[in-house]
């Protein structure tokens, strides 16, 4: 339904958090918040995929993990990008500006009366 939050597309978790993650460390429910702010509340991560997934990262190397106290004075785990953390992000980029720009090609595709695309 429009206007509600929704699911992420299948393999953007991962790039999200990443992006998320490049701005400053954070614990998981900021991160997940981070997200749905940024996205205009159209994305809505749920601790179900979001700690996987943060899992997935840190034996990846992409993230590393340190104990701190938030803002409301309880203890978290917070997620640190590392280098190849950095560097995973840019391959995550220009992979989904490769795709991105493919699925717009496809959706603005358009029959002209020769028969052709334009």
């Amino acid at each position: 339904m429009a206007g509600e939050p929704g699911e992420l597309l299948q393999g953007t978790l991962e790039m999200m958090v990443l992006k998320t993650l490049s701005l400053e460390p954070m614990h998981g429910w900021g991160i997940a918040q981070r997200i749905q702010q940024m996205s205009n509340d159209v994305f809505l991560v749920t601790q179900g995929s979001l700690y996987p997934a943060l899992i997935r990262m840190k034996r990846r190397g992409w993230l590393t993990t340190s104990w701190r106290v938030t803002e409301n004075s309880r203890r978290a785990r917070y997620y640190e990008l590392t280098a190849a953390g950095r560097k995973q992000l840019g391959f995550e980029q220009a992979s989904w500006l490769r795709a991105s720009a493919a699925v717009n090609w496809v959706m603005n595709a358009r029959l002209v009366p020769d028969g052709g695309r334009a």
